[in-house]
């Protein structure tokens, strides 16, 4: 069974199937790039919850970067993020993102809590 959460015409922010948590992209508000890591990641944490998963949880994260440059400051963020002993499997690449304002976007999969 696939179940799809705060659908809209063109995408849902959560899709799960078999045990597995799919979320949109997610992006963040802020001038930096840690500012909209940051809220990036609050927004991922909202949604893991909602979709009954964790941070612990997270089996795949794909990180788009406007600018490459600005690896270190999502790292910063990243990295107090990420539960120690939980780090995903991780991408991270250069990307044009769907606005000029945005800096990073966040791609998760994630496993289901007691799935």
């Amino acid at each position: 069974m696939i179940e799809r959460m705060d659908t809209a015409a063109r995408m849902s922010k959560i899709v799960k199937h078999n045990g597995t948590v799919y979320l949109c992209g997610q992006v963040g508000e802020g001038e930096t790039v840690a500012d909209q890591t940051r809220e990036c990641l609050s927004r991922i944490d909202a949604l893991l919850e909602k979709a009954s998963s964790s941070r612990e949880h997270i089996l795949q994260a794909i990180v788009w970067l406007a600018d490459i440059n600005d690896f270190a400051g999502m790292n910063s963020v990243w990295d107090t993020w990420v539960p120690q002993g939980h780090a995903p499997a991780r991408a991270c690449g250069e990307m044009k993102l769907a606005r000029p304002d945005l800096k990073v976007e966040i791609i998760i999969t994630a496993a289901v809590k007691d799935a």
